[in-house]
C-alpha cells in the first residue's frame, strides 16, 4: 500500500476516521520502537475525544520561589515562565505536550484552550493535570491529562522552555513528532518512521475488520489467527 495522503492535513483525516492509538501502537511495536506510549494515567477529558497532529513538546517545572523582581533567570522572573510565549507560539496543527513538573497542579485550562484553538492547535496533552472542565468541554477543545484538579500552576510551577526535546513517561517527544491519542491512550509516532507506521497500521486496521466478521461468524480464534495473522 501506498500512502493515501498528500499532506498532514490528509493523514490526519484518515487517521481520524479509520485508526485507534491501539494499532499505531502495535505497528511500532513491530518495528523496535516500544516505549511510545504515554503513561495510563493521561486520559481524555470526554471518551470521544481525539487528538492528533504534530507535537510542540514545552518543558515545565516545579518553582515555588515567586516571580522576582531579583531572580537569577529572567524566565523565572516572569508569571508562568515561558507559558505565554509557548501558547503564541503554536502553529496550526500543532498539539501542545507539556511534561516535567510534578503532578500536583493544573497544567492546562479554559483560557490556554481558547489561546490554543486561536492559533491552530489541535489539542493539549499534559503530564499533570487539566482544570476548568467545563469550560473546555464547551469548546469541545482535545485535552488529555491526569484528570481533573483545580490547584493553579502560577505558584508552583513555570514553563522552562519549548520546541525542545522532553520526556514524557518512558516516550520521548520531540518537536515535530505526531502525537495520537484517544480513549485507549496517547502514543507517539516518530518522524522518521511515520510513513511506514500510518500505512501498516491501515493495513492491519482494516484486516482487523475481516478478522472481526471471521470471528462473529463463527471461526475460531487459532483459526483466525492462521488464515489472517492478526489478533
Amino acid at each position: 500500500m501506498k500512502a493515501l495522503w498528500k499532506n498532514d492535513a490528509g493523514l490526519f483525516e484518515i487517521a481520524r476516521r479509520e485508526l485507534y492509538t491501539a494499532v499505531v501502537g502495535d505497528i511500532m511495536d513491530t518495528l523496535g520502537f516500544r516505549r511510545q506510549f504515554l503513561p495510563p494515567q493521561v486520559q481524555p477529558l470526554k471518551d470521544d475525544m481525539v487528538v492528533i497532529g504534530r507535537a510542540m513538546p514545552v518543558l515545565e517545572m516545579d518553582d515555588e520561589g515567586g516571580e522576582g523582581p531579583g531572580r537569577r533567570s529572567d524566565v523565572l522572573n516572569r508569571p508562568f515562565g515561558l507559558m505565554l510565549s509557548a501558547l503564541d507560539d503554536i502553529q496550526p496543527g500543532e498539539v501542545y505536550v507539556c511534561s516535567g513538573a510534578s503532578p500536583s497542579y493544573a497544567l492546562w485550562g479554559e483560557l490556554m484552550s481558547v489561546a490554543a484553538t486561536n492559533r491552530g492547535a489541535t489539542g493539549a496533552v499534559v503530564n499533570g493535570y487539566s482544570r476548568d472542565t467545563r469550560g473546555i468541554l464547551a469548546q469541545n477543545f482535545p485535552c488529555f491529562s491526569h484528570g481533573r484538579y483545580s490547584q493553579d500552576q502560577r505558584p508552583r510551577g513555570k514553563v522552562v522552555d519549548f520546541r525542545c526535546t522532553i520526556h514524557f513517561g518512558e516516550a520521548v517527544v520531540r518537536p515535530g513528532d505526531i502525537v495520537f491519542g484517544d480513549i485507549d491512550g496517547v502514543c507517539i509516532v516518530p518522524r522518521e518512521i511515520e510513513t511506514d507506521v500510518f500505512i501498516q497500521a491501515l493495513e492491519k486496521a482494516r484486516g482487523e475488520r475481516q478478522v472481526f466478521e471471521a470471528i462473529k461468524g463463527g471461526m475460531l480464534a487459532q483459526e483466525s489467527w492462521d488464515k489472517f495473522g492478526i489478533m
